[in-house]
């Protein structure tokens, strides 16, 4: 109801209502996952910050502003999370086991973003590759799949 009443508001106030991502939409698990890789070691660089961008806006067809509104709950829910199994659980429930891969294949990708990926990166992804029932063959095989496109670039 209160949904309805605000898009309508927006509607006659000639504005467009932003995207909500409620708690459990698999984009905000997986991009709260990418903060995470993102934030991990300390360091957030500003090659990461874009690649993340354009992963949200390219992987989940956002608008750049979608995007970005996706980014700032993404960040404000991994302040929240206590753990991963709060992103997990939700992208087990909601994708087949390809489409878990393509975000471990996305994990890496943020990771590499900066040059190379860090201990802590690394860990980070097994442990939530662990976590969406990915096998160690098919993450390794994604990692070195991803570290040869960033040799390539």
């Amino acid at each position: 109801m209160l949904r309805s009443l605000t898009d309508f508001i927006a509607e006659i106030a000639g504005g467009v209502r932003e995207p909500e991502f409620a708690e459990n939409d698999y984009r905000l698990a997986a991009a709260a996952l990418l903060v995470h890789v993102v934030t991990i070691d300390g360091i957030i660089g500003d090659a990461e910050m874009e690649k993340l961008r354009h992963i949200l806006a390219f992987r989940f067809s956002l608008k750049p502003e979608e995007a970005e509104h996706l980014l700032e709950a993404a960040i404000a829910r991994d302040a929240e999370a206590v753990d991963l199994y709060a992103f997990t659980s939700v992208l087990n429930r909601a994708m087949d086991e390809e489409g878990r891969k393509r975000v471990i294949e996305m994990m890496f990708e943020v990771a590499y973003a900066d040059g190379g990926l860090t201990e802590f990166e690394d860990n980070l992804v097994w442990r939530a590759a662990e976590l969406l029932n990915i096998s160690s063959r098919d993450r390794v095989e994604i990692r070195k799949r991803i570290r040869e496109t960033f040799d390539e670039a």
